[in-house]
């Protein structure tokens, strides 16, 4: 069923808390019930093979669907402007099942060269395995993707902003590319939210998240969503979601559900904190480099504004230490309140060290090529005071003094 009736003319703000269909709780409750069920009971024999059939309607059994998980899914197509959603137990189930769906042995992939490392050892690794060949290449280089395209791609796939060293896309061009040789347009939109950016009004067909991250914002559960059109998801839902089981929990979509309601609230402040991180770094004599969205003076200017692709730059930062990996070591080490881990959009400030770390399943070659160097820090700015992040990132770059 679509998400976009009644309340697609609403806020995305308001969509965060009120996206979908309305609870409809026999009981009047406010918050809908978690639905913690493994399986459905059917009034009769008769009523339980038609849904089977899927003449009937009604729930079977948790993995092929349920209440809760699907109030989420409907909230979230809401927020990206899709027609519907599929949840999944990981980012990775998402990108997975995603992917997968539209896929056999003989076709080609276009990928980004700078995507989240599982992502891209997936790509890299286990496709190949199955015959799928994908080429890697910086999408933001003139002729990249016509110089990529063979008579079998189905598929162009990216982030952007890039994980971990946030380079920027323009997905209008990228849109009307898949548009004009039948691709399978997908993007990872988990660094920005749809509060931030949505993909499908550039011409992607399938948006996907690790809703871990800022849709749930409180570093307690592990998901992953994707929206796109309901033919699109149905083939998601009845194929490699189901038959390979990375399907969401009831508890986890309830808790998502909960965080969702603070998105727009919490989006502004990760937003603001992080402008101010970025030109602190900006300007400390021990970083050579600061990647942010913000500070990008070609596409930045493009695409961040008000009406354009991405409303705001994010709240992840990536620098590469003057003095390399000992010197991120130092600071990584020395931190006292940010925490060293390797998650990101929880309401703490989290750092990591992408090399050796979420990336470090790239070979020396692809991590080369995709910018990943061994002094390279990301930072994921969270919601405490600003004071106190500068306090920190101060006492810790002491260490270098």
């Amino acid at each position: 069923m679509s998400s976009k009736h009644s309340n697609s003319a609403w806020h995305a703000a308001t969509l965060s808390i009120h996206g979908g269909e309305p609870v409809n709780d026999p009981q009047g409750a406010l918050v809908a019930p978690m639905y913690q069920t493994s399986t459905f009971v059917f009034p009769s024999a008769e009523i339980g093979g038609g849904r089977f059939a899927g003449e009937l309607p009604g729930y079977i059994y948790s993995r092929l669907g349920n209440p809760t998980v699907r109030q989420l899914e409907q909230r979230v197509a809401a927020l990206e402007g899709m027609e519907d959603a599929a949840a999944s137990a990981t980012g990775m189930g998402a990108v997975a099942a995603t992917t997968m769906a539209f896929l056999a042995a003989g076709d080609h992939v276009i990928a980004s060269d700078c995507i989240y490392g599982c992502s891209h050892a997936l790509f890299s690794h286990l496709f190949t395995r199955f015959g799928i060949q994908v080429t890697f290449i910086d999408m933001a280089a003139p002729q990249a993707l016509e110089n990529a395209l063979q008579a079998n791609t189905k598929m162009v796939f990216l982030e952007t902003p890039a994980n971990p060293h946030l380079k920027l896309i323009d997905l209008a061009p990228v849109g009307k590319f898949c548009a004009q040789h039948g691709l399978k347009f997908i993007v990872d939109n988990t660094f920005m939210t749809p509060l931030l950016q949505r993909p499908g009004e550039y011409g992607c067909h399938l948006v996907v998240h690790s809703a871990t991250k800022y849709l749930n914002g409180h570093g307690d559960v592990v998901a992953g969503i994707v929206t796109g059109s309901a033919e699109d998801i149905e083939l998601i839902k009845l194929t490699t979601l189901k038959d390979m089981g990375a399907t969401m929990s009831p508890h986890d979509a309830w808790l998502i559900l909960r965080g969702l309601k603070t998105l727009a609230l919490r989006m502004e402040r990760h937003c603001e904190n992080a402008k101010v991180v970025a030109n602190w770094l900006q300007a400390h004599k021990a970083v050579e480099r600061v990647y942010f969205p913000g500070f990008d003076t070609t596409l930045g200017q493009t695409l961040i504004g008000p009406d354009k692709q991405m409303k705001d730059s994010g709240a992840v930062i990536a620098f590469d230490m003057k003095g390399g990996y000992q010197d991120a070591v130092k600071i990584l080490n020395q931190l006292q309140m940010i925490r060293l881990a390797v998650s990101l959009g929880d309401a703490e400030t989290l750092i990591q060290h992408p090399a050796s770390m979420t990336h470090s399943p790239l070979s020396p070659e692809a991590r080369a090529q995709a910018g990943i160097g061994e002094g390279l820090v990301r930072l994921s700015v969270g919601l405490e005071h600003i004071d106190d992040i500068i306090a920190d990132l101060e006492q810790a770059f002491g260490v270098l003094n």
